[in-house]
């Protein structure tokens, strides 16, 4: 049987850390600009334990997702051994493009799958590079919407990428800063004989729901008392994402097992969107109770939110390649091993991939 496989990974992960610590001088408002007078410590101690994060990453000045999204492909490309000008699709994942340091200015044309394109060298016309949002889950959407591709007899071949530099388009005075992070993570998918461990794509589930959930992720004004209001920021309702998707993720996650033939007794690892620790454990759990099951696997949920923060459309790829190239403590793959990979995001969209390594 043929299906979509992952033959090579590859991430960048930046070089600047930016610990909690460091957002101790911050002085951060509500949304409705009024101050938070707690102290800072007090501040930075609930945000660590409600969401694991410790430290992020953040790209040098010199660099934006474009460039980032080129080395983590020519990682996976080297790592899959194939020729570059056998790609018939690049495909990156992103949500707000290139953002130059110190500005708010969102850059997408010409769009960021075309400079990577051009920066890989690759010279063949029938490569065809587009971009694609989708919110965080856009890197799960590009594998699914590359395996629909190759089933059409369109492609045989392609790299996928998730990309951002969200550094660049956060509010500093909103405590919901210090959960975003920079990032890259690429693989190169292919669709192939799916060889004795039956491995490669076995399902998928993708849902949006735009109704009242529209502008629960949102661009708008910074928190900042009298700021300029045509300087606008990435915004969140924390609470309201939270709900939706313990409530919704679970669920997807569930049909996407089911319509893969798989017992959740066969899951191995799950590889979800690293949000936050508290939000991706509770989606976990919840999963494992639908199926009447009160404990979890100790060793299914490889996390890496801790240090990398959430880099959106790059925080699966990014954890998958450490994992599968064994850069994860106590997590690791073998052939035949079922794993899952999920994520919510903007739209509001979710979705779920089951895939056997």
């Amino acid at each position: 049987m043929f299906r979509s496989i992952i033959i090579g990974t590859g991430s960048y992960i930046p070089s600047e850390v930016k610990k909690n610590d460091d957002f101790t001088s911050h002085e951060f408002y509500t949304a409705d600009h009024k101050r938070i007078d707690a102290p800072q410590k007090e501040i930075l101690e609930k945000f660590k334990q409600i969401t694991g994060i410790e430290e992020r990453r953040y790209v040098t000045k010199d660099l934006n997702a474009s460039d980032i999204a080129s080395i983590a492909a020519k990682i996976a490309l080297d790592d899959s051994g194939v020729d570059p000008e056998t790609i018939d699709q690049i495909i990156v994942a992103h949500n707000f493009g290139n953002v130059s340091k110190h500005t708010i200015q969102i850059d997408c044309v010409p769009s960021l799958a075309a400079r990577v394109k051009h920066d890989l060298k690759i010279l063949n016309p029938s490569c065809i590079a587009y971009d694609l949002l989708f919110g965080c889950p856009g890197w799960v959407l590009a594998l699914t919407q590359a395996d629909a591709y190759f089933k059409a007899g369109l492609a045989k071949r392609c790299l996928i990428i998730g990309t951002e530099t969200l550094s660049r388009v956060v509010d500093d005075h909103d405590r919901d800063s210090m959960l975003f992070a920079d990032g890259a993570g690429a693989c190169v998918v292919e669709y192939r004989d799916s060889g004795i461990h039956d491995s490669g794509l076995l399902g998928s589930r993708t849902e949006s729901d735009s109704s009242n959930e529209l502008f629960y992720i949102y661009i708008g004004k910074s928190n900042l008392p009298k700021s300029d209001p045509m300087v606008r920021y990435m915004k969140m309702n924390g609470r309201k994402v939270y709900e939706y998707a313990i409530r919704r993720v679970p669920e997807a996650m569930q049909s996407c097992l089911d319509k893969s033939g798989i017992d959740i007794g066969d899951l191995k690892k799950i590889f979800i969107h690293q949000a936050n620790e508290k939000m991706d454990v509770n989606i976990v759990e919840r999963l494992y109770k639908l199926y009447n099951i009160d404990k979890v696997p100790e060793d299914v949920l490889p996390m890496s939110v801790h240090w990398l923060g959430n880099s959106s459309v790059a925080t699966i790829p990014t954890l998958y390649d450490l994992v599968r190239k064994g850069n994860v403590k106590d997590h690791s793959l073998v052939a035949g091993d079922v794993i899952l990979f999920a994520s919510v995001g903007a739209g509001m969209n979710l979705n779920a991939a089951c895939y056997r390594y």
